[in-house]
């Protein structure tokens, strides 16, 4: 089996998109350094690609768990841009603004302590 490197991967699934371009528009998004790329179809629009990209920093914030001290702030604002994206279109519910209010306090919770721990270094 040959041993490919990942931007050797990318180049050839390029030329692979390309043979596709007649029928479909595809966009292609890559940061090589990362070893990432996202291809995205002809329909996908830019709320679509919000909610992929805020799937990736939820996954994050549910893996890491509160062992980095700057989880509460990834969670709680990860939280906050979800259910603004899946609203988008529509209106947020009173319960769902009181979620909102709540991960704001937490943000300014964990800002705080931040400060606190940070002036005693």
């Amino acid at each position: 089996m040959t041993n490919y490197s990942f931007s050797e991967f990318y180049r050839s699934l390029v030329e692979l998109a390309k043979s596709f371009e007649e029928t479909n528009r595809l966009k292609i998004q890559s940061d090589l350094d990362s070893n990432v790329i996202r291809i995205y179809g002809e329909n996908a629009d830019s709320l679509a690609c919000a909610k992929i990209g805020l799937e990736e920093v939820v996954e994050l914030a549910y893996t890491v768990a509160e062992h980095h001290p700057y989880w509460n702030l990834v969670y709680n604002a990860s939280q906050i841009s979800k259910l603004a994206l899946e609203k988008w279109n529509d209106n947020l519910t009173e319960e769902e603004l009181n979620e909102i209010s709540w991960c704001i306090e937490e943000l300014k919770n964990t800002s705080i302590k931040l400060k606190e721990k940070q002036s005693h270094c």
